[in-house]
């Protein structure tokens, strides 16, 4: 047998994050008392930033450290940096108290997209990963059991450090925070970019 077709996502607990924890939350924190409404995306009931101004100092360590994570993506993919550039192209944070989600989506005209957790509690709603091979939704035969192979949906718990990285085009949902506590997480979308663009 072999796996065609297969979809990657790269789950790591980032080092130091605690440290790296507390200056984002001092950042996003700060954010949210500029601008208590924020943006509607796909949040329900929860606060999502505009985007971060990703030249803060709050925000050195984090991009640092990710950008370790991010090349290893790059190089599992195995796309060219000879003629293209990686780049965060931007960058968010969204806040969920109890009973907020994030409906299902996704991020368009990006290479890859991540959630990082700053923090999480029990039952702060796993992040919802779906089949993006739409012809399974057509015709699916009933499992035993699911597995790699036959499952259309996969969950990642959230825990305060843990950097997913995922392709841009993989629909995705926040579950409702069950929790007492605020659910706080960073996301960011990745671009190649043509050096030859750039001139």
């Amino acid at each position: 047998m072999h796996l065609f077709f297969s979809t990657p996502v790269w789950i790591d607990q980032i080092s130091n994050f605690e440290s790296i924890n507390s200056d984002l939350k001092n950042y996003i924190y700060q954010e949210q008392e500029k601008d208590p409404n924020g943006v509607k995306k796909s949040n329900f009931n929860g606060w999502h930033s505009e985007g971060f101004d990703l030249k803060n100092e709050n925000l050195k360590n984090f991009i640092n450290e990710i950008s370790k994570n991010i090349g290893i993506a790059v190089n599992d993919m195995g796309w060219d940096l000879e003629t293209q550039i990686v780049k965060i192209t931007n960058m968010w944070a969204i806040i969920n108290k109890n009973k907020a989600f994030n409906e299902r989506h996704h991020h368009g005209n990006s290479a890859l997209s991540a959630a990082y957790y700053v923090k999480a509690e029990n039952n702060a709603g796993n992040i919802v990963f779906f089949d993006p091979r739409q012809a399974n939704v057509f015709h699916h035969p009933s499992a035993k059991k699911a597995n790699n192979l036959n499952g259309q949906i996969k969950s990642v718990t959230p825990k305060p450090g843990t950097l997913v990285l995922f392709p841009s085009y993989l629909e995705h949902k926040v579950e409702e925070n069950l929790s007492n506590e605020e659910r706080i997480v960073v996301s960011f979308n990745v671009s190649l970019i043509r050096k030859k663009d750039l001139l």
